[in-house]
């Protein structure tokens, strides 16, 4: 059982503290999965916060089939399509939002970005197809297996496979347009 599946279970048996720990555990990685379906970091944030207050209020039953991070991702995918369907019609951005919100994604990006990959690396992946990125996201940033990643993105394991094969083509293509020096992909 992982940290996070041992958190959630103490929770569930009234440790508040546990919460506490997986918060801090999964809220920037969830952030930036997030972001990749909104494009928008403070909408991220609310649906990372939405996505653990459907965990404490809810209180869904974890099924150790997967990882605790592959669950809880599960849960932040769905709550960000009910969004994105809720708001399909809705894309304005008042103006002076607009500099608080490029500043602050920025600087978001950067630190997480910096721990996991190159920032060149993560700047290519936004150029690909949405399905790309997240395969590539949840594969190699994230460190989920396939059969984790098929049941996040609903797809079969072959479906999974073919994707990032797809998507390491197209990242590579990316990452030579932009004249970047890579060992291996």
């Amino acid at each position: 059982m992982d940290n996070g599946a041992s958190s959630y279970r103490r929770f569930l048996d009234g440790d508040d503290n546990a919460l506490t720990e997986i918060v801090r555990d999964y809220k920037d990685g969830l952030i930036l999965y997030l972001n990749g379906f909104v494009g928008n970091v403070f909408i991220a944030e609310e649906l990372m916060e939405e996505t653990f207050f459907k965990i404490i209020t809810k209180k869904p039953k974890f099924k150790a089939k997967y990882s605790f991070k592959t669950w809880l991702y599960t849960i932040g995918r769905n709550v960000a399509i009910d969004y994105l369907r809720r708001n399909s019609k809705r894309t304005e951005v008042p103006i002076e939002d607009v500099e608080n919100y490029l500043e602050e994604e920025k600087n978001l990006e950067e630190m997480y970005i910096i721990e996991e990959q190159k920032l060149d690396v993560h700047k290519a992946m936004k150029k690909l197809n949405p399905e790309y990125a997240q395969v590539l996201w949840l594969s190699y940033f994230e460190g989920l297996s396939n059969e984790e990643i098929s049941v996040i993105m609903k797809k079969n394991a072959r479906q999974i496979i073919n994707l990032t094969y797809r998507a390491k083509g197209a990242l590579k293509s990316e990452l030579e347009k932009e004249g970047f020096i890579y060992e291996e992909l």
